[in-house]
């Protein structure tokens, strides 16, 4: 069983069992128990896990050599190259990582390693959009769709790593206008989350939405958000010279690691067959590792083409992305 805290005072003290590790996560921690509960009943090492929200590079970098945590477990590559530049992590070398995981999917100084990897695609409703209306990223910035997109904020995460994305394969400047159109084509101002927007296509409030993949399959999962997702189809955009934007989840292990050894069996674990397997069928991920095959319920949405933009020059963009959506008022 999964023995779950909070590791809010934990900081202060040393661990009292060496069969441990302590994780900090910005994933909700139901994401995670699936998998945490089958390492320790496989291992019977205990995984403590704390939900850290926002800051977790400085509060890894407020703690130094005290801090409790072995591992930190987030999601969007711009989240992972800002913990590593805040030099709290050590570099991990380990056969089983390269082996599992391909190399444009881990960073090259062994800091940090993709998981699992989600699209951003476009949630188009099934009465008012038409088979091959949605094409490419660039496109919804177009006319057509004025007043028929909805989005959540532009200043989160998974928005600026496709503005990023978009600046990536053009410019800075292409970006702008680019953004300042899918502004111009907001159905309402952006508010909630991925699901929310899908819920507003449901209700006949916008035509198409930005969102995650895998929130298809948490909402057909809610028996109360089954009749969103059964509102919309998924599309998979491409951009003009390349192919649908793809971001991570994924680990790295701290310089204080108190537990080391227990967390480096972890992040081996995590990148097997078996972890990469609950990843598919309980998160609707896409599994990094070669041969284990994405649930059947994923594969339902359809094959496309991923982009092969380095996920670390997207992230390099994020500070001209982010200011891109604050100078054009994107939430305003």
């Amino acid at each position: 069983m999964l023995r779950l805290t909070t590791l809010a005072l934990l900081a202060c003290s040393t661990p009292l069992f060496a069969q441990e590790i302590n994780v900090y996560s910005h994933r909700q921690p139901e994401l995670i128990q699936p998998l945490v509960d089958a390492f320790t009943l496989e291992t019977g090492i205990n995984v403590n896990l704390a939900f850290v929200d926002k800051g977790m590079a400085e509060r890894l970098q407020a703690e130094g050599d005290r801090s409790p945590a072995d591992l930190v477990l987030t999601v969007d590559i711009a989240r992972l190259l800002q913990i590593a530049e805040a030099d709290v992590l050590q570099p991990v070398q380990s056969d089983v990582l390269e082996a599992n995981i391909p190399a444009e999917l881990r960073d090259p100084n062994d800091l940090w390693f993709g998981l699992t990897t989600r699209a951003r695609i476009v949630y188009a409703s099934k009465d008012r959009v038409q088979p091959g209306e949605v094409t490419t990223y660039e496109d919804l910035a177009s006319d057509k769709w004025k007043g028929r997109l909805c989005t959540r904020s532009g200043l989160h995460d998974y928005n600026i790593a496709l503005l990023g994305a978009v600046i990536t394969h053009h410019d800075e400047a292409f970006a702008t206008t680019w953004a300042e159109g899918l502004k111009a084509n907001l159905a309402r101002k952006p508010d909630g989350g991925d699901r929310d927007q899908v819920k507003a296509i449901a209700a006949g409030e916008c035509d198409i939405a930005l969102g995650n993949t895998y929130y298809m399959g948490q909402m057909l999962a809610d028996p109360e958000q089954k009749a969103w997702a059964d509102a919309v189809t998924i599309v998979f955009p491409t951009f003009e010279a390349g192919g649908t934007h793809l971001n991570i989840s994924g680990v790295a292990m701290t310089k204080s690691a108190p537990n080391k050894e227990n967390a480096l069996k972890f992040m081996e674990w995590l990148s097997s067959d078996a972890a990469q397997q609950i990843y598919a069928e309980t998160n609707y991920e896409f599994p990094v590792k070669p041969g284990v095959a994405r649930s059947e319920l994923v594969s339902s949405w359809g094959e496309f083409t991923p982009d092969s933009t380095p996920l670390a020059d997207i992230a390099a963009a994020r500070a001209a992305a982010l200011k891109i959506m604050e100078t054009v008022n994107f939430d305003g």
